[in-house]
């Protein structure tokens, strides 16, 4: 039976980047019924809408969704951002968001004497709640006394469902079986410490095998930096987790290769290159559609084609090993964005 997948091509140059990477998932062979969405800035523009209450209800049905990018230059920020991407992860509950950090053979990386095998952890992001969760307001907007607040709203079950999914991947994901907990435990006193607590009661009470670390944030971005090689697993709030899977993002070659998934086990999940929409690359075929296709290997595993999945990892390697690919940077490959995904598809 094939999977029913739900294609966003969105704005700006994902169109360009979910077509290779569709390329890809076809050289897999995998059996996938795709339905293409026209959600984006250009919809916005022309319509008025973001998110229809009937679209939204269509996309519970699939098997996972499959996107490019959503920015538009002519859309002011923060309409697409919190009217789709936001509502889909909120509405389709999608309450972690995983991002692999992986330094692949061939890449250039920006930190001096690492190779791959000190650069390869997963983040796992709480990514409804917190800062993210639009709680707060304006009083006397406009006016001398403007007061804005921004309220991080943590419940318990929302850190521990993400804890204990960091926890059960820690365990099947090698034997090193470790996880860190990111926070700000000295200043975030009380937020922070429902995560300390959950991580540590959960851990020793249902995952004694798994080894617990933790790590205040601004120190996690130093030693991503000096010592990359002391992660594995790593679980995290959601800001915070935004910020720090940006850095992971350049370690392990930067924005061309980087993906992610907004997962909700028992539901609908979407998968997404990180990177943006780089309007100013659109149309040119130029932009690196790697990102894109390691996307759709994440949406295979999560479905179950583990096989597949492995194919298209192992043929990323292959591409980037050729020595063909100069560069993850737009316009410095040496190759087309569809030379790219031909080479990828060739090789699956």
């Amino acid at each position: 039976m094939a999977h029913r997948i739900a294609v966003l091509p969105g704005d700006g140059t994902g169109p360009e980047v979910v077509r290779e990477g569709l390329k890809v998932l076809e050289a897999t062979g995998v059996k996938l019924d795709l339905t293409e969405f026209d959600l984006g800035g250009e919809r916005y523009k022309k319509t008025g809408d973001i998110l229809p209450d009937s679209v939204l209800e269509e996309l519970r049905g699939f098997d996972a969704i499959y996107l490019g990018a959503i920015g538009h230059p002519d859309v002011p920020p923060g309409i697409l951002e919190k009217g789709l991407l936001l509502r889909l992860r909120f509405e389709l509950d999608q309450y972690i968001n995983l991002r692999p950090v992986k330094l692949y053979p061939g890449v250039d990386c920006p930190l001096k004497d690492k190779r791959p095998a000190d650069i390869d952890f997963v983040v796992v992001r709480e990514n409804t709640e917190g800062l993210y969760s639009g709680m707060g307001g304006f009083q006397y907007k406009g006016t001398p006394h403007e007061t804005s607040t921004q309220v991080h709203m943590t419940t318990r079950f929302g850190a521990e469902r993400a804890i204990r999914y960091a926890f059960d991947l820690t365990r099947k994901r090698n034997d090193i079986r470790q996880l860190h907990l990111v926070a700000k435990t000295n200043v975030l006193t009380f937020v922070h410490d429902t995560w300390w607590r959950a991580f540590n009661e959960i851990g020793e009470v249902d995952y004694p095998d798994i080894k617990r670390e933790y790590a205040h944030v601004d120190a996690t971005t130093m030693w991503f930096v000096k010592n990359p090689e002391w992660f594995d697993v790593i679980v995290v709030e959601n800001m915070f987790g935004d910020i720090i899977t940006d850095l992971g993002a350049m370690i392990q070659g930067g924005m061309g290769i980087a993906a992610g998934g907004n997962i909700n086990p028992q539901g609908v999940s979407m998968f997404e290159p990180i990177g943006g929409s780089a309007p100013k690359y659109t149309g040119q075929n130029v932009i690196c559609p790697l990102a894109a296709i390691e996307a759709g290997k994440m949406m295979l595993a999560h479905l179950g084609e583990e096989h597949a999945a492995a194919r298209i990892e192992a043929a990323v390697v292959k591409a980037l090993e050729s020595g063909k690919i100069r560069s993850l940077s737009a316009g410095k490959m040496g190759m087309a964005t569809s030379e790219v995904g031909d080479l990828v598809a060739s090789l699956v």
